[in-house]
């Protein structure tokens, strides 16, 4: 049932109303009881459509569900130790650590070494 709204030509007051569409327009206005009331044209509310059943994706087979739900899956990032992880092997995978040698000596640690016997000075 939709929502009406009104007015008074004669005292301009105006209100809605809650009406089925084929209730007959009201003419006598409540505040002033003249019958001048005059039904306006709104913009009308928003369609609101509740459940399932109003989107395309709603009526998708079942083989593109599937194979939506396996794309999504391969999508997902893959857990150290998941049986699931495709790899045959059944081994961990592990990145290579980097050798002592990988980084800059600092100032502090160039100091430490052993010297030659040669004085740096």
């Amino acid at each position: 049932m939709p929502t009406y709204e009104y007015a008074c030509e004669n005292c301009g007051h105006q209100f809605e109303e809650f009406q089925s569409m084929s209730a007959k327009p009201l003419r006598k206005c409540p505040a002033c009881g003249e019958l001048k009331l005059k039904r306006l044209i709104g913009i009308g509310a928003g369609v609101i459509f509740k459940g399932a059943g109003f989107y395309e994706t709603d009526y998708r087979s079942e083989g593109y569900k599937k194979d939506q739900k396996a794309e999504t899956e391969a999508a997902k990032p893959k857990k150290d130790g998941d049986a699931k992880s495709g790899d045959s092997s059944g081994a961990k995978k592990t990145e290579p650590k980097p050798s002592g040698g990988g980084k800059p000596a600092t100032k502090s640690e160039s100091s430490k070494k052993p010297s030659s016997g040669k004085s740096a000075n």
